[in-house]
């Protein structure tokens, strides 16, 4: 029913400059409107948006996702735009913070609201 209807993603944000600085000034998005319930960005064609709420609650997993290539050069870029990245003793990560599963690379980092996003990348070596 659903396999043709493009998805849409969704973060709770308590503060729009903040969210506009973090989505479209670090991570590169592209706002595409503001109004007082939301401020809506694209990411590769992907709707995300961050809703206003006045309350939030934190969520101890990952809330949204990105695939991408070369995956030490994206964390690279973000570190030096101020992003930092997760480290969990459970996982053996390396110095840059990515954790290797095999085929697959993983890296996390948080928004200034909390919310934990990834980067990945499939199928590398």
């Amino acid at each position: 029913m659903l396999q043709d209807a493009k998805l849409m993603a969704f973060v709770a944000i308590q503060d729009e400059k903040k969210a506009t600085d973090f989505y479209a000034g670090i991570l590169g998005l592209k706002k595409v409107s503001a109004d007082s319930y939301a401020v809506v960005f694209d990411s590769a064609g992907v709707t995300l948006r961050a809703a206003l709420v006045q309350e939030l609650a934190e969520a101890k997993y990952t809330v949204l996702g990105w695939q991408v290539t070369g995956i030490e050069d994206v964390v690279r870029g973000l570190a030096a735009k101020g992003v930092v990245f997760e480290r969990y003793g459970f996982l053996t990560q390396d110095e840059l913070g990515i954790w290797n599963a095999g085929t697959d690379k993983v890296a996390w980092f948080k928004d200034p609201f909390g919310n934990l996003l990834s980067l990945s990348e499939h199928g590398g070596k």
